[in-house]
Parts: structure tokens; sequence; C-alpha cells
């Protein structure tokens, strides 16, 4: 009898403990739930633009006239450092390239060197470049009114007019992040994924 009891709690144990065991995995697969942030950016409330605006326009402002400018204007960058097959992350490695090491061997800008010079070093960070770049890549940028006729004028057809991109507030990017802190333009969105908790992995 005392060897039946013994068998009887051991197989109750068991069965207890593999039952616990189904209700921790049952817990983590209902875990469906993780709130995410995503930040809709437009042409108005891109980061790269406020960034670019306060500091690559001191130098390459849109509103300079054509023979005041002491650099190029940023379209004119976006023109020779895009073609047809340029992915974004050439482009933004092609623009960090230059803009971290600025020399006539990187330029893409020959005629601007000749006029302008070498742009000197300035300790941009690369996330504000890259920030920059993405900008410049999906949007249409502000541009001077003389710029189109210019480089097709100036580079007798071989350059290309290039500021494509999405200029209507309701065509628009979106990033998510789950660490994103910008407050403009964030919605929370529910997506599937399983969250685990703190508390179920003791």
């Amino acid at each position: 009898m005392k060897k039946y009891l013994s068998t009887l709690s051991i197989i109750s144990l068991a069965l207890l403990l593999v039952s616990c065991n189904d209700t921790k995995k049952a817990n983590y697969s209902n875990q469906t739930d993780v709130e995410v942030k995503t930040t809709i950016y437009t042409a108005s409330n891109h980061p790269g633009k406020k960034i670019m605006e306060s500091k690559c326009y001191v130098c390459h402002n849109p509103s300079t006239d054509h023979d005041s400018r002491i650099a190029p204007p940023m379209v004119a960058i976006k023109s020779h450092y895009l073609s047809n097959d340029t992915s974004k992350e050439e482009f933004t490695n092609a623009v960090w390239s230059f803009v971290k090491q600025p020399s006539k061997d990187k330029t893409k800008m020959r005629g601007a060197v000749k006029r302008f010079g070498v742009m000197p070093y300035q300790p941009f960070s690369e996330e504000d470049i890259k920030l920059i770049s993405d900008y410049m890549y999906d949007f249409k940028i502000d541009e001077p009114e003389w710029f189109k006729e210019h480089i097709e004028e100036e580079s007798n057809g071989k350059m290309k007019h290039r500021n494509s991109g999405k200029k209507d507030e309701s065509s628009a990017s979106a990033k998510s992040s789950l660490r994103d802190s910008r407050p403009e333009g964030e919605q929370s969105v529910k997506a599937n994924t399983p969250v685990i908790e703190a508390k179920n992995m003791l």
C-alpha cells in the first residue's frame, strides 16, 4: 500500500509540474500586444530638414542670389550625388564620405570646387548627415529659381536636374521606433509581437 501511495504521489507531482509549465507557456503566448511608436515623416516635420536648415543653409541656402553665393545650393549636391539607380544607402554613404573628410579627390562637384574651393571640414555627426541625406533623398527640397537652367547649361546637358521626391504633406514615409522620443507626428500602434514580462521570467 505504501508503494502504491508513493507511486501515486510521484505521478500526481509530475502531472502538477507539467501542468504548471504549460500554464507558463500559455501566459507567454497570450501576451501579444506591444505599443510601437510610429513617426510619420513629412516634408515639413522630417528631422533632416530641420538640421539642414540650421546647419547647412549657413553656406548652402537656396535663397541666396547666384552671384552672392559662397557654396552651391543643397539641390546641387542632390543633383550631383544622385542618379537614376542610386539607392538611399549609396546616396547617404557618398554624402557622409565627403562630409567627414572633404577633399578634391572625393568630390562629385568639380565645378563647385573650382568656383568655391573645397568645403572646409565641419564637425557634423554621422547621424546628422544621415538624417539630412534621408530627407534629401525622399523629399523635394527648396531650390533657387535659376538652378535647373544653370545645371543643364553649365554641364552642357551632361548633368541632369534631380530634385524629385515627395513634396505633398499627405505623402509621407513612416519610420517606426520603440525609442523614438520626438513628439511631433507620433501615433501609437498595436503590433502582434510577443512581450515577455520580467515577472514571467522568474
